[in-house]
C-alpha cells in the first residue's frame, strides 16, 4: 500500500513537471489589468471583455468603443534576439490608426550594451499615430524605420509585429476600409518534376535570379535625402560608381533553379536539409557592404535582411543558414558572400506568390550611434515553374492548425537532433554510473576526473550552449497551466528541457534530487568547478558549524513556498521575485545583463569559493521543490557501514555539502549524490572499516580476485568470500 501511494505521488509529480515545461501562456487578458485604458486611447476609461472570435478587447470611453486593444504576439511571430517573444499591447481605432502602444514584456538583453529599457519603451510608444492603411498599401513601407543602434533585431521585431499584427487586426475587424485578403484563386504549386539545368544568363534573363545593385553614389545620395546632416557628413568612401552592394537572390528549393545554381550534390544536400513545407533562397553578394554583417552569433539573427510576403515576414536565425562554396553555373560571376537561407514551414510562405528580401543599410553617425535605410529586392517565381491551376479544395482550419503545430515541434526536434543525442548520451552515461557506482568509484582519481569532465559538459553544453537550465519558474507555471489549459505541442517546443524534466521525474523515483542537482544543473556545476579552482589556488574553505548548517537548510524551502504561494496570486510577480535564482544571469545570458543581477550572481559564486555549493545548500528554490517529492524514492543506493557516525566521522567530515549527520545517516533532502561517500566507502587509505578488513585478510593470506560485474571489489568488506582455484 505504501508503494502504491508513493507511485501515485511520483506519477503526479511527473505530470506536474511535464505541465510546467510550458511557460505561462501570455495573453491579452493577462496584460490588460496592468494597463490604464487612457494609455492606449486618450480619455478612455475601461476595457471590455476579450472577444472569442478575434483576440481583441474593446477600449471604452463612457461605455462606447473608441478603439480595439490587441497583443501583437497573438497575431504574428514576435521572437526577439533572446529567442523569446516580445509582447506589445496596442490599440487601433476605426480608421486603422494606432492610438496607443505599450511594451509590456520582453526578455531582450539590450541593457548589456548600455541601452536603457526606458528608451525601448519610448520608441515603442512612439508608434502611436501610425496609419496602418498606408502600411497596407505598399506592403509595410509607409513609414521610416527608427532603429536604436545596438538593438537592431529587437526594434525590427517590434516594428514588424506592430505593422503586420495591426494590419491583421484591421483586416479581421474591417477597420479603415481594410478587408481580409481573399485568395485570387486556388493556390499554385511548384512543378517538382521540372529539373532542367540552365546557365546563369538564362536564369537571370527569365527572372529566376533577381538582382539589387547600389553603387557608392546612390547610397550616399539616399542617406543625404533623409535630411540627417550627421549621415551626410560621413559618406561612404570610394568612387561614386564603385559597388556598394550587388545582391542576387533565387528560390533554390525549386528543382530546376536549385540544380542549376547549386549543382546536383549540393541540391541533394539541400533537399535533405529541408523538411516538408520548407523552402530555401540563395542570396549572393559582393561589394563594400555585407548583407550578413559580422554581428550574428550562435542563436542570433541576421539583422540586415528579412523576407517579406504580404503581411508575413521571416528573419533568419543562424541555424537556418548554410554557406555555399561556389555557384555551379559556369558563367556565373564571382561573389564574396554565398549563403542559403531556409524558410521554415510555419512562416506560411507561398513560393508561387510575390515576395521581397528587404536589406537594411546602416551608417555610423557617432561613436556608437547609427542611422538606417531599407532597400527591397523583389522576387516572383516565373510562371513556367508552376503547375497548372488546380481545382479548389476544402480544408479544415482546425486540423490544419493542429498539424502546423505538430510540424513545428517535430521540425525543432529534427533540427536539434545532434543536441538531443548528446544530452541522451549524457543521461545514459550518468545512469550507468549510478547503477554501477561501485565500479565507477573504485578508483578515486579516475572518478574525480570523470566528475570534473561531466560537470564541465553540463556547464558548457547543457548550460551555456543549449540554454537548457531548469528553473523553479517552470514549476510555478504549473498553477497557471492548470487554470488556462495546455497542449502537449507547447511542451515539446524545447526538446532539451522536455527531456531533462522527464529524466528528473524518473530520477526522483530512483535516486532523489541529487541526480539533477549534483550532476545536470549548469549553475550547480559552475559553483563546484569554481570551488575546485579556488581550492587549487589554496583559497581557505569554511565548514559551517553543524547547528548553523542544519538551521540554514529550511531557507530554500521557505523561499520555494513563498514563490509558489505568490504564483497563486500573480505569476508575473512571482517570476519577478524568482530572480533569486541566478540561472538566467549566469547561464542563459552568460552574465551579460544589468549590473545588479550580475553582482548578485557573482556574489553567490564568490561565497561558493569558500563554502562549496553555498547557493544549492541554502537558497535554491528549485532544489527545495525537487527535494519534496524525492522523499518518496523507492531505492537507497548509497551504502553505509554500521560504524559510520559511531565512531567513524570520515564521510561526514569530507561530505562537500555537509549532508551527513554526525550520527552517520545521509539526509536525502540535502544530498546531491556526488558519490564521494562511495569513494570513501571502499577507500583502502581512508575508510577505517576497509583498512581493518584488509589487515585481517592479510593475516589469513587471502589473495585478491577479480571483481564480478555489478558487485563490490572482492577485497571489500561487503564482498562474498571466494577462494582461488
Amino acid at each position: 500500500m505504501v508503494v502504491s501511494r508513493a507511485t501515485q505521488l511520483i506519477l503526479a509529480f511527473v505530470l506536474s513537471c511535464l505541465l510546467a515545461l510550458g511557460a505561462r501562456a501570455d495573453s491579452l487578458a493577462s496584460f490588460l489589468p496592468d494597463i490604464s485604458p487612457a494609455e492606449l486611447s486618450p480619455d478612455a476609461d475601461a476595457f471590455g471583455p476579450v472577444r472569442k472570435d478575434v483576440p481583441v478587447a474593446p477600449v471604452l470611453r463612457s461605455g462606447e468603443t473608441v478603439a480595439w486593444a490587441f497583443l501583437t504576439s497573438d497575431f504574428v511571430g514576435t521572437t526577439g534576439y533572446s529567442g523569446k517573444p516580445i509582447h506589445v499591447v496596442a490599440a487601433i481605432d476605426a480608421d486603422a490608426v494606432l492610438t496607443g502602444v505599450k511594451l509590456v514584456k520582453h526578455s531582450e538583453p539590450i541593457v548589456l550594451i548600455g541601452i536603457p529599457n526606458s528608451r525601448m519603451v519610448e520608441l515603442t510608444e512612439g508608434y502611436a499615430g501610425l496609419d496602418l492603411k498606408r502600411e497596407a498599401e505598399p506592403g509595410g513601407e509607409g513609414h521610416d524605420l527608427d532603429i536604436i543602434s545596438g538593438a537592431t533585431v529587437t526594434i525590427m521585431v517590434i516594428d514588424d509585429s506592430l505593422v503586420r499584427g495591426g494590419i491583421k487586426v484591421a483586416r479581421a475587424l474591417g477597420l479603415g476600409g481594410l478587408s481580409p485578403v481573399q485568395p485570387d484563386g486556388p493556390k499554385r504549386e511548384i512543378d517538382m518534376a521540372q529539373d532542367a539545368v540552365s546557365d546563369w544568363t538564362t536564369l537571370s534573363g527569365d527572372g529566376s535570379i533577381r538582382r539589387l545593385t547600389l553603387d557608392i553614389g546612390q547610397i550616399n545620395a539616399a542617406f543625404e535625402a533623409t535630411g540627417d546632416a550627421r549621415a551626410s557628413k560621413r559618406p561612404e568612401p570610394g568612387e561614386t560608381d564603385d559597388t556598394y552592394i550587388d545582391m542576387h537572390m533565387a528560390l533554390v528549393s525549386v528543382p530546376s533553379i536549385g540544380k542549376s545554381l547549386l549543382g546536383e550534390a549540393e541540391y541533394r544536400n539541400l533537399t535533405g536539409w529541408l523538411e516538408p513545407g520548407e523552402h530555401a533562397i540563395l542570396v549572393l553578394g559582393r561589394g563594400a557592404y555585407s548583407f550578413k554583417g559580422s554581428g550574428y552569433v550562435r542563436g542570433g539573427i541576421f539583422d540586415r535582411i528579412q523576407l517579406i510576403q504580404g503581411d508575413q515576414s521571416v528573419r533568419f536565425f543562424d541555424k537556418q543558414q548554410r554557406r555555399l562554396g561556389e555557384v555551379a553555373a559556369p558563367d556565373a560571376p564571382s561573389f564574396s558572400e554565398l549563403d542559403i537561407f531556409k524558410i521554415p514551414a510555419d512562416a506560411e510562405f507561398d513560393p508561387a506568390a510575390p515576395f521581397r528580401l528587404q536589406l537594411l543599410a546602416q551608417r555610423a553617425v557617432g561613436a556608437v550611434e547609427k542611422t538606417f535605410l531599407t532597400f527591397d529586392l523583389g522576387y516572383k517565381l516565373p510562371e513556367h515553374y508552376l503547375l497548372p491551376v488546380a481545382a479548389p479544395t476544402v480544408v479544415n482550419d482546425a486540423s490544419d492548425e493542429a498539424a502546423a503545430k505538430a510540424a513545428l515541434w517535430q521540425r525543432i526536434w529534427k533540427d536539434r537532433k545532434v543536441e538531443i543525442a548528446a544530452l541522451g548520451g549524457m543521461l545514459l552515461l550518468l545512469t550507468a554510473a549510478f547503477f554501477f557506482q561501485f565500479q565507477v568509484t573504485a578508483n578515486a582519481q579516475v572518478f574525480y576526473w570523470f566528475r570534473i569532465a561531466f560537470l564541465t559538459a553540463t556547464l558548457f553544453f547543457v548550460g551555456w550552449y543549449a540554454n537548457a537550465q531548469l528553473s523553479v519558474v517552470n514549476l510555478m507555471a504549473l498553477a497557471g497551466s492548470l487554470r488556462t489549459g495546455f497542449t502537449w505541442d507547447a511542451f515539446l517546443l524545447d526538446p532539451l528541457v522536455f527531456i531533462q524534466w522527464f529524466a528528473v521525474a524518473a530520477a526522483l523515483l530512483f535516486w532523489g534530487r541529487g541526480a539533477y542537482c549534483g550532476w545536470l544543473c549548469p549553475f550547480g556545476a559552475l559553483q563546484e568547478l569554481t570551488n575546485k579552482i579556488a581550492r587549487a589556488c589554496r583559497v581557505p574553505q569554511w565548514t559551517l558549524p553543524w547547528g548553523l548548517n542544519e538551521r540554514l537548510w529550511p531557507l530554500k524551502y521557505m523561499i520555494f513556498l513563498g514563490l509558489f504561494g505568490l504564483s497563486m496570486v500573480s505569476i508575473p510577480l512571482a517570476e519577478k521575485y524568482a530572480e533569486i535564482e541566478p540561472f538566467k544571469t549566469a547561464i542563459i545570458l552568460k552574465f551579460m545583463r544589468d549590473w545588479p543581477f550580475v553582482v548578485f550572481a557573482l556574489s553567490l559564486l564568490a561565497v561558493g569559493l569558500f563554502v562549496e555549493r553555498f547557493y544549492c545548500r541554502y537558497l535554491c528554490p528549485l532544489g527545495a521543490a525537487l527535494a519534496i517529492p524525492a522523499r518518496v524514492r523507492m531505492f537507497d543506493w548509497l551504502k553505509r557501514y554500521k560504524e559510520c557516525g559511531s565512531p567513524c566521522q570520515t564521510c561526514r567530515n569530507e561530505c562537500p555539502v555537509q549532508a551527513i549527520h554526525p550520527t552517520g545517516e545521509i539526509n536525502p533532502n540535502e544530498c546531491v549524490t556526488c558519490l564521494h561517500c562511495q569513494v570513501l566507502y571502499q577507500s583502502e587509505t581512508k575508510c577505517p572499516v576497509v583498512i581493518r578488513q584488509l589487515k585481517r585478510r592479510e593475516k589469513v593470506g587471502s589473495a585478491p580476485l577479480k571483481m564480478p560485474l555489478g558487485q563490490p571489489p572482492v577485497n571489500h568488506p561487503n564482498a562474498k568470500p571466494q577462494t582461488a582455484s
